[in-house]
């Protein structure tokens, strides 16, 4: 069971509802422990005034998203580093946790598969050499496979632990249920994570049948996913920070009031958690 204070919302949840500022109050009112902004969000309220703003709620920041896309110009441009550098100033500004790298997907016109993840590894050495001087901590984020092409060409848990065995310290990964669920050495890579690399925990459902693939999760509990199972198996790896609950459901949740929508999180924290 999750009680209030170990939930935070991910502003992404309420996305067609709220600003960053309904989001903090919102946060406040059910008694969440935290919340974790996406970019948009943030620099749509002044991310110094939006940082102003979290730190008066007083809610712990379970991370920012997102950083990466490292292969969206189909090299690692300068420009591309530039903007990750400016997502880890943001994390810093709001007391991140960690600022969760969705790495990019394929080049337009690629099928350079092994190329793609270069760039991703070098973009994210570039990035932590950045982040270490600002101490905010960076996480991968490996997302299912079906995101390959267009998203994220780290795909596995497994791949992202390679990567941070290759960098060193200050890069873990962050683990969202509806990306590791199916994998079946999950549990294997949990415990190879530990602790130390153990950065995010992201809660949401795989709904079957699921009508699109990017914009149809659904509420914890409506869904496929063991999440018991998972959560046990971070905490047993001494894992303590907040359960992040990121939905992204264009004809469901967005569709409901924010309130309506808070007060379910609570309440499927209580029975499938």
């Amino acid at each position: 069971m999750l009680t209030p204070d170990r939930i935070s919302l991910n502003t992404a949840t309420v996305k067609a509802q709220w600003n960053l500022q309904q989001c903090i109050d919102g946060c406040l009112r059910h008694g969440f422990g935290g919340i974790s902004p996406w970019r948009d969000v943030l620099q749509a309220a002044g991310v110094e005034a939006g940082a102003k703003a979290i730190r008066a709620s007083g809610l712990r920041v379970s991370g920012l998203c997102r950083g990466g896309w490292y292969t969206a110009e189909g090299a690692l441009t300068q420009a591309v580093l530039d903007d990750n550098f400016r997502a880890v100033d943001e994390a810093a500004a709001i007391g991140a946790e960690c600022l969760v790298m969705v790495v990019g997907g394929l080049p337009a016109g690629s099928r350079d598969l092994p190329g793609a993840r270069a760039i991703v590894e070098e973009g994210l050495a570039r990035t932590l050499d950045y982040a270490r001087t600002a101490a905010v901590k960076i996480a991968i984020e490996p997302l299912h496979p079906m995101y390959a092409a267009d998203r994220a060409v780290v795909s596995t848990t497994a791949q992202a632990l390679d990567i941070c065995d290759q960098l060193g310290a200050g890069i873990g990964v962050a683990l969202d249920v509806y990306h590791i669920w199916w994998d079946p050495e999950i549990l294997a890579q949990i415990k190879r994570a530990g602790r130390e690399r153990l950065l995010a925990f992201h809660l949401c459902d795989w709904l079957n049948p699921t009508r699109d693939l990017l914009t149809d999760r659904g509420m914890m509990g409506d869904g496929v996913i063991d999440i018991p199972a998972l959560r046990r198996a971070v905490e047993a790896e001494g894992f303590t920070g907040l359960n992040e609950v990121e939905i992204f459901s264009a004809e469901n949740w967005w569709k409901r009031e924010g309130d309506a929508v808070l007060a379910e999180i609570l309440q499927r924290g209580q029975s499938c958690c």
